[in-house]
């Protein structure tokens, strides 16, 4: 039950995030976008002590162990903040197309760090959806390839956000959800107002209009419900899962531009998102009814159903 519980999260944070990459392309515009990622983060991280409050773990981040309080530092400064400013950098820097193209291999980083350090088995479930989230994100970005510093940059965020993720998953074992994504947000916060302080930009959070002020609010709440699930989901499923089905995010986001911005719908688009969805489905499928069967089967095996 757990699990189920924690894939239904993360399909939930999936959809969070296919309705705020399409809300922040607009929200972002005549922002500084150090500025507008700083300004989501800290509220959320506002937010989400109320959160910790009103599920009564206050006392239990009291009393977090200097070790914990490191840790999630560590996650707030290569999930929360470095890589924000890496990604945002390079994609001013390459086409959007295939920076985000770069940005949706994460999950392979993921699957390749998971092996290693939390010896996390790549299935035959986790393989196949993989080749259809790569070739179904080929077809909706068609990524054009050329020697760029800015893709450097973009790729160095992606393996930040790869490694934060499986060093999240093994903070998870012993931290709640809700801890950890507050970490994650308030250590991001503190680290983006360094960077603020150092390049002189911190003056102009104070003196945005009221419209900014506006589209930071509602990114944030939808931010919030999106770090609230991700990393409650992440604690009942495999990091390299959790990763995979995120990828649902790039479809939605590309049926709301269908719908409300009069984007053309093309062939390799529809192939696209039928791929992406099929993989998301193929691993899913494995992560629950198969693996519920080969438990059965092995108990059934061993005289133990």
């Amino acid at each position: 039950m757990d699990k189920k519980n924690g894939l239904l999260l993360v399909l939930i944070t999936a959809v969070v995030s296919g309705f705020s990459i399409f809300l922040n392309s607009f929200a972002v515009k005549g922002f500084d976008s150090s500025i507008f990622t700083f300004s989501k983060n800290l509220v959320v991280a506002i937010l989400l002590l109320a959160v910790v409050i009103g599920a009564g773990q206050l006392k239990l981040l009291k009393h977090l162990k200097g070790k914990q309080w490191t840790q999630l530092a560590a996650i707030g400064l290569i999930g929360g903040s470095i890589p924000f400013l890496l990604f945002f950098k390079g994609l001013q820097m390459t086409s959007g197309q295939t920076g985000s193209f770069i940005h949706k291999t994460m999950f392979i980083f993921v699957a390749v760090f998971a092996l290693f350090f939390l010896k996390e088995k790549i299935t035959k479930g986790i393989f196949i959806g993989a080749l259809l989230l790569i070739a179904g994100n080929f077809l909706m970005l068609r990524p054009q390839f050329s020697f760029s510093s800015g893709y450097l940059l973009v790729l160095a965020a992606t393996l930040l956000w790869a490694a934060e993720s499986v060093y999240s998953k093994h903070v998870l074992k012993e931290l709640p959800g809700n801890i950890v994504a507050f970490g994650r947000m308030f250590f991001g916060s503190i680290f983006i107002l360094a960077f603020l302080v150092v390049t002189g930009k911190t003056a102009i959070t104070w003196s945005m209009s009221p419209a900014q002020y506006g589209w930071i609010g509602l990114s944030s709440v939808l931010l919030l419900v999106y770090v609230t699930s991700f990393y409650n989901g992440l604690r009942q499923v495999s990091v390299t899962t959790a990763t995979c089905i995120l990828s649902l995010g790039a479809p939605i986001t590309t049926m709301l531009s269908w719908a409300f911005s009069g984007v053309q719908v093309t062939l390799f688009d529809a192939v696209g998102i039928l791929l992406i969805t099929a993989g998301i489905v193929i691993v899913v499928w494995f992560a629950t009814v198969a693996a519920y069967f080969g438990r059965h089967f092995n108990a059934r095996a061993y005289g133990r159903d």
